[in-house]
C-alpha cells in the first residue's frame, strides 16, 4: 500500500458559506475535509490540519513552517509523497518556494479548488484525489514540486493562475502541462530537463517589492521602498524587459544603496534580454548593474530573489 502525507493550510477548497451565503476561506480543518470528501481508502493516507487561512493570509514564516513538516515528514522512507492543500491566489508562489528549497527526489504536490466542497460543480474532491494518486506516482520522482488541477500535472516553475473562477483555473504558458490524470492513473508526457538549485534556508525574510513599468511610470514606487529600506525590487517591464526612462535615475540610486533590482517582463513568454541600446532599455539597465529574471514571471521572480538572499548564496547578472 501506498503511504501520502496530506498537508492542510486552507484557502477555497477548506471553505464553507457564512450565514450570508458567502464564502469563508480556510474554515474546514483537515479532518473536516477528509470527511466530505471521502477520499480513496486504498492509500494510507496521514492528514495533517496545519492552517486554516486565505492563501493571502499566508506568510513567508507560514512557508517555512510548512517547508520544515514536509522535511520532517520526509524522514520517513516509507512516505511516498506529500499533499500540500492551498489557496489558488497565492498557490503558484508556495509551490515555486517549495520547489527552491526542499530537496527530495518524491513528489510534493499542490492542489486547491476554484470551487467549495458545497458548492455545485465542486473541483475540491477531484483536484485533491487526483493530487493524492500523483503524489505516490513513481513517475513524478525528481521532477520536483508540481501543481495539480483539474486533471493536469504542472510544474511549480511555470504554473500561472490563468482564470480568477473557472475550474481551468491554472495554466502553463508556453510550456504547457506535465501530464493529466485519467480515471486516478497519472500520465506524464514530458519532464523538466532542468531542475532549479535547491537554496538553503538561513537568513531573515528580506523584504523585496514589486513594481509593474507602463506608459509614462515614474520614479515614485522605486523612491518609495527605498524610504522603507527594502532588500530588493522586482521591476516588471514590458518586452524584453524595457521600463520608462523617468525610473532610471531611482534605479541606479537604488543598485548604488545596494538594493537589488532584478528586470522582468510581463509578456507570457520570452525572456528579458539586452536587445536594445536607448534610455530605460535592458542594456541601460544592465550597465546600472541591475539583474536579468531571464523568463521568471514578477511573482516568481521575486520567490527566487527572497530565496536566494537568504541562502546567503552569490547572486550574479541572472537570477
Amino acid at each position: 500500500m501506498k503511504k501520502v502525507a496530506v498537508i492542510t493550510t486552507g484557502g477555497t477548497i477548506a471553505s464553507k458559506h457564512n450565514k450570508d451565503g458567502r464564502l469563508s476561506s480556510g474554515e474546514m480543518t483537515g479532518e473536516e475535509l477528509n470527511a466530505v470528501l471521502h477520499l480513496p481508502d486504498n492509500i494510507d493516507i496521514h492528514i495533517y490540519s496545519f492552517l486554516q487561512k486565505p492563501s493571502m493570509h499566508i506568510t513567508f514564516s507560514d512557508l517555512d513552517a510548512i517547508r520544515d513538516k514536509i522535511l520532517s515528514l520526509f524522514l520517513d522512507k516509507a512516505l511516498d509523497g506529500v499533499v500540500v492543500t492551498h489557496g489558488t491566489d497565492s498557490l503558484e508562489e508556495s509551490a515555486f518556494y517549495f520547489d527552491l528549497t526542499i530537496d527530495d527526489p518524491r513528489p510534493i504536490v499542490v492542489t486547491g479548488s476554484q470551487r467549495s466542497p458545497e458548492q455545485l460543480g465542486s473541483d475540491a474532491y477531484i483536484n485533491l484525489r487526483h493530487a493524492i494518486y500523483s503524489a505516490c506516482d513513481e513517475h513524478l520522482y525528481n521532477v520536483g514540486t508540481v501543481v495539480v488541477f483539474n486533471e493536469r500535472v504542472f510544474s511549480a516553475k511555470y504554473v500561472k493562475k490563468e482564470h480568477a473562477s473557472n475550474i481551468q483555473g491554472f495554466n502553463s504558458f508556453g510550456f504547457g502541462y506535465l501530464g493529466i490524470i485519467d480515471n486516478d492513473k497519472l500520465k506524464l508526457y514530458q519532464k523538466p530537463i532542468k531542475s532549479e538549485k535547491h537554496l538553503p534556508v538561513k537568513k531573515r525574510i528580506p523584504t523585496v517589492e514589486i513594481i509593474k513599468c507602463y506608459l509614462g511610470a515614474d520614479d515614485k514606487f522605486i523612491r518609495a521602498c527605498l524610504g522603507e529600506g527594502v532588500d530588493g525590487i522586482i521591476l516588471e517591464g514590458v518586452g524584453r524587459g524595457q521600463v520608462s526612462p523617468l525610473m532610471i535615475d531611482a534605479i541606479e540610486e537604488a543598485v548604488k544603496k545596494g538594493v537589488h533590482v532584478v528586470i522582468t517582463t510581463a509578456t507570457e513568454e520570452g525572456e528579458v534580454y539586452p536587445s536594445y541600446d536607448y534610455r530605460g532599455s535592458t542594456y541601460d539597465l544592465l550597465r546600472a548593474g541591475i539583474i536579468l529574471g531571464k523568463d521568471y514571471d514578477s511573482k516568481k521572480a521575486r520567490i527566487k530573489l527572497m530565496a536566494l538572499l537568504r541562502s546567503e548564496e552569490e547572486i550574479g547578472e541572472e537570477l
